[in-house]
């Protein structure tokens, strides 16, 4: 899978250089010195590919980055101070072992946080996914106020219906077209499920019923103290329209390959990190594992939020 990294960076560059060499071609320009340094130049661009590639696979892709962010939240929710950690997209296979799972939870919780969300695409294979719910099990004695998990598209693809039944044996909060109040708290956290409509009428009318469905017992006037973990970024949106203070979600990876922060090719509405609508905020999860087994620019992340008032 190393060299399916490189061959995806290759591609890149493939696309890159013919446009070069078609444009000097079709402009007739003269050959000069200066001209054959930059055509050898180009020759240090697949090296330059290896190496990335070789980066990405064997360094960044395995080294989560901590982030810490300070979240405003209104007093009455009674939760100032209160630390939230988020991990999405950990996708269990090839790329992420049962241990590399356990490793992340510890790490997650190193830092104390009260509660632990997970946004979906966490149970990727069939064969590991019932070990991995009991490794989630056991790392709810980390935090103080529990595991909160809603769904991503990956867990529907890989036999969802068996891991549900799995989870609802544990301790874990499972949060799918429903909502609780965090324990000591006037808090409430409340999960989407997951909209697989194609086009863009009927994915923001599922979209906007299943936000709906996940704050239904929640009383009007404590939207306000509640916290929306939903798979996919633009339920961003949904949450801001109903007055949510803070949005959680991941599905995009980021990107997994990155400059100065930003994707180098941006696939969605939302991306990667904040997201400011009006009074809300909604935050884009980088992922902590792969589609393709590399990231450069685009390092997996834990990311921390405290609630201040």
């Amino acid at each position: 899978m190393f060299w399916v990294s490189v061959v995806f960076c290759a591609a890149l560059l493939f696309i890159f250089l013919p446009a070069v060499l078609a444009c000097l071609i079709y402009q007739r320009i003269p050959v000069d010195k200066n001209k054959r340094r930059f055509l050898k130049g180009l020759t240090l661009y697949p090296a330059a590919m290896a190496g990335g590639s070789y980066y990405g696979y064997h360094y960044e892709r395995r080294h989560q980055v901590k982030r810490y962010y300070d979240v405003r939240f209104p007093q009455t929710a009674d939760a100032a101070g209160l630390s939230i950690a988020q991990i999405s997209d950990v996708h269990l296979g090839k790329f992420f072992s049962i241990e590399d799972l356990r490793q992340l939870l510890q790490l997650a919780a190193a830092d104390e946080p009260d509660i632990l969300a997970v946004t979906g695409d966490l149970f990727d294979d069939v064969q590991m996914n019932p070990e991995a719910v009991k490794v989630l099990d056991e790392a709810v004695d980390l935090f103080p106020k529990g595991i909160y998990f809603c769904i991503g598209n990956h867990e529907t693809y890989r036999n969802w219906g068996r891991t549900a039944q799995l989870l609802a044996k544990t301790r874990v909060h499972m949060l799918i077209g429903r909502a609780e109040k965090v324990p000591g708290t006037n808090l409430w956290l409340a999960g989407a499920e997951y909209s697989f409509s194609r086009d863009d009428e009927s994915f923001a009318l599922e979209k906007a019923a299943f936000t709906q469905k996940a704050v239904k017992d929640i009383p009007q006037e404590e939207l306000v103290n509640t916290i929306l973990l939903a798979h996919h970024p633009e339920y961003i949106d949904n949450g801001a329209e109903l007055g949510i203070p803070l949005t959680l979600t991941g599905h995009t990876h980021g990107g997994q390959v990155g400059i100065f922060g930003l994707p180098l090719i941006p696939m969605y509405k939302y991306n990667r990190g904040f997201v400011k609508l009006g009074a809300s905020l909604g935050y884009v999860h980088s992922g902590n594992g792969s589609w393709l087994p590399m990231r450069i620019g685009c390092p997996p992340e834990i990311a921390y939020f405290r609630l201040v008032d």
